[in-house]
């Protein structure tokens, strides 16, 4: 394997082009470094493009023979023709060589000469020693006379100007054609790293660049190292042993500035996190938008809550979000009668809120359902039939409030994993800043992240559904089968609701929930109100155990018609709550898993 160093024979060089020629012919297949040297006083600047440039001389391009770590490794001597003590010198180390010859010509441009280097393989690539040279180049301090003094006596200069990419790490293990194991670890970059590593010690002694993609987008570094510190957490992701590492670094990038944060008065940005965990998992960040106005802050927030929500449901689903809590949920074969009762189960909070589905909008004709409001009895009546059809798209356009049957509902954002062309269009009439997005199902097992004060939260994921548990009955009646399938209904459902959290549900559907209070019997008051006269014989669900049974929140919801619970149980006053439920012939189920959302 040889390393090639480009040596100037002549006060004028030959093209960038032939040293981009040459090392794009070598067969070392990542890292070459190659260094430029020049006696002239130019204050280094930055390298630009430039065209290719006359010559009457040419590169004698130098291989240094790589050594066996077996064999004695001395420092190899300089020609006296090219040394360079004491003179400028610009040090490329490039894995990605496209455009070379760009910053070939933007060196020769600027004058700069050359000096052969040196470097040491073994164990098949894996070792790779940098030259004394090289780090001395690097490392010396200027202000330092003896530091200088060293340099000269071995013949080494320093480096203005150091330009380095690192080995594709994230694009090969992320390709879509698939790598093996061995190929993908054979991509951490050791010797890059190692160069600015070195670079960080003396960022305040003269001027460097790194060069990420090409030598047509430069990066400075920061003085944490945050390039390679992301390179190394991406280096360790693959590692399951690593799920809560002694140091953590999340790789993010900006994707947009928003137009303020979750209040006018405060500014914001949505980053992207690049790590491999994240590469096709999908999720809100990396969704397509079709239409409307650009997502804010708090859009970004709401969506997430109801694309989040709905993607836990198997059956064709709608769930409808407003500040991160899903006001109605409800699942059917038609979608269009599942839209509208989860308008239904809280209109008001729909108004102005998210809506997600699970299944594709489209224009597909579809039976409808209908109903009429009639608010001043309080009663709702259900005329089923079949009309000339209706498609979703349509439905969510025109659908009007069921408070008075004449507001249309008002949507920030609907959200979808997939559109139909004739979807879109019609969806894109409903308004012009109806904003409309495409996303992935989030993939099970990510690490879950939260900011406190100072440090960060880090937990794994609450991805539990109902078939990953057991719901155990602990009272004397046990739900029939529809009793039992509302209650992992309602459960699943209050997984996504603010703690404290209660919700009802009957028939595949929310019919009202509490969420955010400090007690638990708030939270089912305000449920059991949504809910009105449909309690009766549905299913409640709790987010956690109940604290108190008698002359509480067991025994309210009991006496107002619920037909089953569902808790964790857990509580040192569990067997109150079984005797509140056997006494008004409840069912009660322990899930025995908490769903706690702050």
């Amino acid at each position: 394997m040889l390393r090639f160093a480009a040596a100037r024979r002549s006060s004028r060089a030959s093209t960038g082009a032939a040293v981009a020629s040459s090392l794009a012919n070598a067969s070392h297949p990542a890292h070459t470094s190659i260094s430029y040297g020049t006696s002239s006083s130019l204050r280094p600047r930055t390298l630009c493009p430039s065209n290719q440039l006359a010559s009457t001389a040419s590169f004698k391009l130098t291989g240094c023979q790589v050594k066996s770590m077996t064999e004695a490794v001395s420092t190899p001597k300089l020609d006296t023709e090219s040394s360079l003590a004491g003179k400028k010198q610009a040090l490329i180390s490039l894995s990605d060589k496209r455009n070379l010859a760009l910053l070939g010509n933007g060196l020769q441009e600027l004058g700069y000469a050359a000096c052969s280097g040196a470097v040491y393989v073994a164990l098949d690539g894996r070792v790779k020693t940098l030259h004394p040279n090289i780090h001395g180049g690097i490392l010396a301090r200027r202000d330092k006379e003896h530091h200088m003094e060293a340099l000269d006596k071995h013949g080494i200069g320093t480096f203005d100007v150091v330009v380095v990419n690192l080995y594709p790490f994230y694009d090969t293990v992320t390709s879509s054609s698939g790598i093996s194991f061995e190929h993908g670890i054979e991509n951490i970059d050791i010797g890059g790293p190692a160069m600015i590593r070195a670079l960080q010690r003396i960022i305040a002694m003269f001027w460097w660049l790194l060069i990420l993609k090409t030598i047509q987008h430069f990066w400075n570094i920061s003085e944490e190292g945050k390039m390679t510190s992301s390179f190394e957490k991406a280096g360790l992701e693959g590692f399951p042993a690593y799920k809560f590492p002694p140091s953590l670094t999340v790789p993010l990038s900006l994707k947009s500035s928003l137009r303020y944060g979750e209040n006018p008065h405060q500014k914001a940005a949505f980053y992207v996190d690049k790590s491999l965990s994240e590469v096709n998992a999908g999720g809100i960040a990396t969704s397509i938008q079709h239409h409307g106005k650009e997502m804010s802050y708090n859009n970004y927030l709401d969506a997430d809550a109801a694309w989040n929500c709905v993607c836990e449901f198997t059956k064709p689903t709608c769930v409808i979000v407003k500040h991160t809590n899903p006001c109605g949920v409800a699942s059917r074969n038609d979608i269009i009668e599942a839209y509208r009762l989860a308008v239904k189960a809280d209109p008001v909070s729909a108004f102005g809120g998210i809506v997600a589905f699970n299944v594709e909008v489209d224009e597909v004709k579809s039976p409808v359902v209908f109903f009429i409001a009639l608010l001043m009895l309080k009663i709702v009546v259900f005329l089923a039939g079949c009309a000339a059809g209706a498609d979703l798209a349509k439905d969510i356009r025109e659908f009007r409030s069921p408070t008075d049957g004449e507001t249309r509902m008002f949507y920030e954002i609907v959200v979808a994993p997939k559109y139909s062309k004739k979807g879109l269009e019609v969806l894109r009439g409903k308004s012009k800043t109806l904003r409309i997005l495409e996303a992935s199902k989030n993939n099970r097992g990510k690490l879950s992240l939260r900011q406190v004060g100072g440090g960060w939260l880090a937990q794994e994921a609450d991805d539990l559904t109902p078939e990953d548990i057991q719901f155990n009955v602990v009272s004397e009646k046990a739900p029939d089968e529809k009793e039992l399938h509302d209650a992992q209904f309602a459960w699943l459902c209050a997984k996504h609701v603010k703690s404290n959290a209660i919700v009802i549900a009957k028939n595949n559907c929310m019919l009202g929930m509490g969420s955010g209070q400090p007690n638990r019997r708030e939270s089912l008051r305000i449920a059991m109100r949504k809910a009105g006269d449909e309690v009766m014989g549905a299913a409640l669900a709790s987010d956690a155990f109940f604290p108190f049974a008698w002359n509480d929140a067991v025994e309210e919801a009991c006496q107002n018609g619920i037909g089953v619970i569902a808790e964790p149980g857990g509580s040192i006053r569990d067997a109150d709550a079984i005797d509140c439920c056997n006494k008004y012939g409840v069912s009660l189920v322990f899930t025995n898993v908490r769903h706690f959302r702050h």
